[in-house]
């Protein structure tokens, strides 16, 4: 049976309870509650694994409650701080969740926006020799991190396969991104230190893995974390393209300090509809010259005075990645302009 829908009223009567609970909370952190009836009083908690029907909860004491979801409470997703209440079978009742400040989300087959974790400090986008490593997929997960208000960091994966003239090549296509000022790291699981700068990366903040399946993000995961249960898969023989080996996305605590979520692999990733312009402000180089076309409906294209084109003959956008934008606007753009 699906989800009841809800009027107007009823859905501004659930918020306003998810808000009471929370400032309920707020006021009750730090002290010492005395009295408490079939459940426990409220507390704050942090979404550490979703099931679907059911999350596991992390306290602030470390404890870890698996926990059901209150009655027309919107799905938490890993990553989330909420108000959840204890009960008396070691389980536990999620109540409210609170306000998140970056949400990663992605359309689902029905086009429908599906978020995938929240409260993340950085995307880690992973790439690698194989399956064949394609900079038009970079691109997405970079458009999709800079549209989500997340700081992308590209990762490069197993550079023990590469020879010599194969790793200059990889870096030669890299420097771009690293021109443009987003932070490269190579990285292999495979060598001693040749994970010293992912985990320089890591410190301290919330990550997530992203990128094709195959690319080695459980594999990365797993090296960081030898002791939890993380399967890795190996690429399928036929197809060349990666196994999905994680089933559920997990919150972990590195041992040397920061969090790593790891999700489903994405096979391809998909970008949600966007008006032409929309796009082009994910494309990170483009933002000073935004605005400055002469016509307000140009699509950097072969329109007369666009900015973007001069930009590119002026040497300060490479035509990689204009190419690269013509090709994903081809596919993923809503043509109609929304200046």
């Amino acid at each position: 049976m699906g989800k009841q829908k809800l009027n107007r009223r009823q859905a501004w009567r659930i918020n306003k309870i998810q808000n009471e609970r929370l400032e309920r909370a707020k006021r009750r952190e730090g002290q010492i509650e005395t009295e408490a009836g079939p459940l426990g009083q409220e507390q704050h908690g942090r979404i550490i694994a979703n099931y679907g029907a059911s999350v596991d909860v992390e306290a602030s004491t470390g404890e870890v409650r698996r926990c059901h979801l209150r009655r027309n409470l919107a799905m938490p997703v890993v990553g989330d701080r909420v108000v959840w209440q204890s009960s008396d079978n070691n389980t536990g009742v999620v109540v409210a969740v609170e306000e998140r400040d970056t949400l990663l989300a992605r359309p689902d087959f029905s086009g429908e926006m599906k978020a995938l974790a929240a409260n993340i400090d950085q995307i880690l986008v992973v790439a690698a020799p194989e399956p064949p490593f394609s900079t038009d997929s970079l691109d997405q997960f970079l458009v999709a991190a800079e549209k989500s208000g997340i700081t992308p960091v590209v990762v490069f994966n197993k550079v023990d396969l590469l020879d010599p003239e194969g790793r200059a090549r990889v870096e030669a296509q890299l420097s771009i991104y690293r021109d443009i000022g987003y932070r490269i790291i190579f990285a292999t699981t495979r060598a001693d230190h040749g994970l010293d700068d992912l985990l320089t990366a890591l410190k301290d903040r919330t990550s997530i893995f992203a990128g094709q399946s195959g690319v080695g993000k459980s594999s990365l995961a797993k090296a960081l974390l030898p002791d939890e249960a993380i399967t890795v898969g190996d690429l399928a023989e036929v197809t060349g393209l990666g196994r999905h080996t994680t089933s559920s996305a997990r919150l972990y605590h590195l041992p040397s300090g920061g969090d790593v979520i790891d999700s489903p692999g994405v096979r391809e990733f998909r970008l949600w509809t966007m008006s032409e312009p929309e796009l082009a402000e994910g494309f990170l180089e483009f933002r000073p010259f935004l605005g400055g076309c002469r016509f307000r409906d140009c699509r950097h294209n072969s329109e007369p005075g666009c900015a973007i084109t001069a930009a590119v003959k002026a040497g300060k956008i490479t035509p990689q990645r204009l190419t690269s934008f013509r090709r994903i606007a081809a596919n993923v753009a809503d043509k109609a302009p929304s200046y």
